[in-house]
Parts: C-alpha cells; sequence; structure tokens
C-alpha cells in the first residue's frame, strides 16, 4: 500500500502537507500508521499546477526521506492544486514510470490500493486502453491503466462515471482471473480546477481517506493520514463514495464500479 497527499484552494507551498507537519507525507514515507506496511519507500512523485492548465511532475524512484530535492522542492514551489504520493509497490518494479502521479494532458491521478492478480491478465488490461492513449503508456502498474482506460472512456465528459467504468472492467478482470483482494480503491483525480476523491474496496476494506477544509489555508486536503497530531477537524470518507471539491464546496456522491452501464456484482 501507498500514502498520499492533495490539495485544491489558495496557493500553499507544497511543503504545508508534504514535508512540513509532524506526521508529514514524508515521515509516512517510514512510519505510517493506519495502512499494513509502515515503510513506502519504493519511489514518491508530485503533479502540481500554478501558472500553466498542465501540471508539472516530478517523480523519482529514491525514498522520500533520502532525496534532498523533495524537500527543497517543496519549499520553495506554491500551487493552488497538487497531489503528492509515496509509494510501495504491489509487486511492479521500482521505477521512474511506475511513480504516481501519472499525467495527461491537464489531469493528473494518483491511486493506493490494488488491482489482486494483476500481474496474471495485465496483457488483457492494456488492451483495454484506447488505442489513441496506448503510447501514453509508460510503466506497468494496474494504476496507470485504471487511469488511462478512465481517459479512454469520457473523463472529461464525466470523471466519475468514467473511473467506476475503468474500475469496473479491472475488478471484473480480478474476479475472473485474478485473485482477492480483486479491488481495494483511494484514489485522487484533479485537473487543477476540481479534485475527485475516491474511496471504494470490493471486501470492505478500503484504503483509509480523510479531508478537511482549512479556513486558513483557504483550501481542501485529503490524506490517507492526517498530517499532524491530535489535528481537529479531518473527516473519514465513508467507503463507496467520491467527494468532488471545487472552490469552497464539497459534493459527495456514491461510487460503485460498473460494466457496460451494469454494477459490478
Amino acid at each position: 500500500m501507498c500514502r498520499w497527499a492533495a490539495y485544491l484552494g489558495k496557493p500553499i507551498f507544497l511543503e504545508d502537507l508534504v514535508t512540513a507537519p509532524q506526521h508529514s507525507l514524508l515521515v509516512q514515507s517510514r512510519a505510517a500508521e493506519e495502512c499494513k506496511t509502515a515503510i513506502n519507500g519504493d519511489g514518491f512523485g508530485l503533479a502540481w499546477y500554478h501558472a500553466r492548465p498542465e501540471p508539472g511532475l516530478y517523480r523519482d524512484v529514491f525514498p522520500a526521506w533520502s532525496d534532498p530535492n523533495l524537500k527543497a522542492l517543496c519549499r520553495q514551489v506554491k500551487a493552488h492544486a497538487f497531489l503528492a504520493h509515496v509509494r510501495a509497490s504491489t509487486g511492479t518494479a521500482i521505477s521512474r514510470n511506475n511513480c504516481h502521479p501519472f499525467a495527461l494532458g491537464r489531469w493528473s491521478f494518483m491511486h493506493n490500493g490494488q488491482v489482486g492478480g494483476f500481474e496474471r491478465f495485465r496483457k488483457r488490461a492494456d488492451m483495454m486502453i484506447d488505442d489513441a492513449l496506448y503510447g501514453e503508456r509508460k510503466g506497468a502498474t494496474d494504476s496507470e491503466a485504471l487511469f488511462l482506460i478512465a481517459a479512454g472512456a469520457g473523463l472529461e465528459a464525466d470523471p466519475v462515471a468514467a473511473m467506476a467504468f475503468a474500475v469496473g472492467e479491472l475488478e471484473a478482470l480480478a474476479r475472473a482471473e485474478g485473485q482477492g483482494p480483486h479491488m481495494r480503491f483511494a484514489a485522487a483525480l484533479t485537473d487543477g480546477a476540481r479534485l475527485h476523491a475516491f474511496r471504494y474496496a470490493s471486501d470492505g476494506r478500503a484504503p483509509t481517506l480523510y479531508h478537511r477544509w482549512s479556513a486558513r489555508r483557504g483550501g481542501w486536503a485529503v490524506v490517507s493520514e492526517p498530517p499532524a497530531d491530535g489535528e481537529e477537524g479531518w473527516v473519514a470518507q465513508e467507503s463507496g463514495s467520491v467527494l468532488i471539491f471545487e472552490g469552497e464546496s464539497l459534493r459527495k456522491a456514491a461510487f460503485a464500479p460498473r460494466r457496460q452501464g451494469a454494477l459490478v456484482a
């Protein structure tokens, strides 16, 4: 499993969530408290939005705690939206192309969880990626496949429906050819203007997610674990839901995987 943090609101320095707090994402890379593995040292990444519609992207294969460039970048870069991720591989190689977040045009995406037995049907999963987008498949992770399948399923028109389709297709493959748990999915998706946070699991054990509005920062944060011990106001996200953040507003909707208009059984 992995740990991540996302932000949308008035511009803040990335360090406010990623490196500075008592239980920051950097700390969670070697001392996570709410996941199976405390160590998340198989690479890290950032996607951030500032003056251009496309996100900046910085990823590397080193453990986050060992890279001084990460601290320096987070101290200097200010953004109104960003995704940050520390990785614990569930089987694929430690490489830059397998590090989150993944970016496509103005969209960026990151995931904590797994598609059970993905290596058994990775070729079939890759074949679900739209031909026009297959050149964007740089790595070998289930997470990147989910993102690109969603991108070809109408991400621009309806991000929630597109992601539900991608999750449904890969969960169905995991049920048919893979192994349990078939799908664990805690993910963030943003275009720099809206932030979507998804939480779902086929076995009822979805990875943790929390969200909080900060009047001091003027923005929303969504995290795998709260970044400061004892900090009030963090709300646990329910499994089977998607939260949509835009400006100061928050909208909640049910989230379930779908295949060709039908719920996955």
